[in-house]
């Protein structure tokens, strides 16, 4: 009876053994076919997405323009003389009209008394040339005196009216060499570096300026685009005034609005470029003759156009394309027709829908019909509409 008992208690014991090894087994079995499982299904590739967007797009140039001043004047001396004083400080901002340089007016001022004094004297003799050529003629009238002595007293008259007239103009030449002594601005401007200073003797005429004066406002900004361009921009500014906007080179500053106010009548042969200007009031004077300045040129305005973030659009053998999600988070392959560059994004004139959602990071790894893993939220400025 002992004997079975330990024979009974031996089988119990091999089962449960055998239960265990024969669930372990099982449990390696089934993590070897998951992991099997695991390593056949694709890795999902991570990417970063934007939504594709319809709105208005302004048709734009691009090109780098030059600042030049509205007006720029050499000032420069009509009479010689000392320079006797000087009224304004380098960099002055001056208005028309003003004061800027004083000429030793003293041996203009003599010249005018003296033209003064020989008019006052032949206009003396004129009034009495005159009365005596009229009463000469009264005389000859009643036969009391001859036709030659009459012609005499009148030709004396004349030539002494004659002399009055040539004292006067003297006299006005004198009085403006003594205005010219006084320089003062023909325009608002600002201005730029003495030439000559004060205590120096300067001649009439001469080709050295005393200053140069900019007029920066308003003020130009000058640049050259395409000729393919020009039909367009010349249509366009039959309906009106196009605008430009010019930004500062490494300024954070808002870009400074102003119009297109002239086209160049030829273009340059050489460079196969037509120079454009456009006009700015530049009233806070952030704008500065010879400045460089990144200029842009809206011609036309674009609408409902389909719009993707430039970094979504490659290029290949076949042209562009981009890489749309599906719906069940798989890349395809979408060859596309780009169109025009704004603010980033560019233009789908072909090829995809507004609201598709395209990758913007992440697509050298992707191939068609790849698993995606999104890591942002893409949120439309329109909603996609």
């Amino acid at each position: 009876m002992a004997h079975f008992k330990n024979t009974l208690s031996f089988f119990k014991c091999s089962f449960t053994i055998g239960t265990v090894i024969l669930w372990c087994l099982g449990l390696t079995a089934s993590c070897s076919s998951e992991k099997m499982n695991n390593a056949s299904r694709p890795r999902a590739r991570p990417v970063t997405v934007a939504v594709a967007e319809r709105k208005t797009v302004p048709v734009q140039i691009q090109a780098v323009g030059s600042v030049e001043a509205y007006s720029t004047v050499s000032v420069k001396a009509r009479v010689g003389g000392e320079l006797q004083e000087v009224k304004f400080t380098e960099g002055d901002r001056v208005k028309k009209g003003e004061l800027l340089f004083i000429i030793d007016p003293r041996p203009y001022e003599a010249a005018v008394r003296q033209a003064e004094a020989t008019l006052a004297r032949d206009s003396y003799q004129e009034k009495n040339a005159a009365a005596q050529a009229q009463r000469y003629a009264s005389l000859l009238k009643e036969g009391v005196t001859n036709r030659e002595q009459y012609d005499q007293m009148q030709s004396t008259a004349d030539a002494l009216a004659a002399s009055v007239r040539a004292d006067q103009a003297a006299l006005d030449h004198a009085r403006l060499e003594l205005e010219y002594c006084f320089i003062r601005s023909p325009i608002d401007g600002s201005t730029g570096n003495l030439i000559v200073h004060q205590g120096n003797i300067i001649k009439a005429n001469d080709t050295d300026s005393l200053v140069v004066i900019h007029q920066i406002i308003p003020v130009y900004v000058s640049f050259s685009v395409p000729e393919k361009e020009l039909p367009a921009i010349k249509t366009h500014m039959t309906t009106g005034k196009l605008p430009v906007e010019v930004r500062i080179p490494e300024g954070d500053a808002a870009p400074v609005s102003g119009e297109l106010s002239f086209i160049n009548n030829a273009v340059d042969t050489d460079t196969g470029t037509i120079m454009l200007k456009a006009l700015f009031p530049n009233t806070d004077t952030r704008l500065w003759p010879g400045q460089f300045v990144n200029v842009t040129l809206t011609v036309a305005q674009q609408p409902d156009a389909v719009t993707v973030p430039s970094q979504a659009v490659l290029t290949g053998q076949s042209g562009p394309y981009v890489f749309v999600i599906t719906p069940d988070h798989t890349a395809e392959l979408r060859m596309v027709t780009s169109g025009i560059a704004h603010a980033g994004g560019v233009v789908i004139d072909k090829g995809l829908q507004s609201g598709e959602t395209v990758v913007t990071d992440g697509q050298l790894q992707l191939s068609p019909g790849a698993a995606v893993e999104i890591k942002n939220t893409p949120v439309p400025e329109d909603g996609g509409r």
